[in-house]
């Protein structure tokens, strides 16, 4: 298994999480992608390098974007995570500070 790391933004949207039941769902996409990266779709554009995969729960689509960087061992760094609504302008102006 590979190891996961979570951005500020990510932890903070995770610890604020209340629904115990989409907290497990994330849990488990997160298991799978530290299993296997590639699960996930990759972006293109101006998000190139970012992949993201659709956790879908109670009629709502939310989205988790992670980015793998090689180093001696593989890193998921989970970057952001949250309803579609609105995720990828999130995204981008988290990503132009970082």
């Amino acid at each position: 298994m590979t190891e996961v790391v979570f951005s500020p933004s990510s932890a903070r949207y995770f610890k604020k999480l209340k629904d115990k039941q989409l907290k497990n769902k994330f849990k488990g996409a997160i298991e799978l992608i530290s299993k296997d990266y590639t699960i996930g779709n990759l972006k293109t554009g101006d998000l190139t390098g970012i992949n993201r995969y659709d956790v879908y729960y109670n009629k709502t689509n939310y989205e988790l974007a992670y980015k793998v960087e090689f180093h001696e061992d593989k890193i998921i760094i989970v970057l952001l995570a949250g309803t579609r609504e609105n995720f990828y302008d999130e995204l981008k102006k988290y990503i132009k500070n970082i």
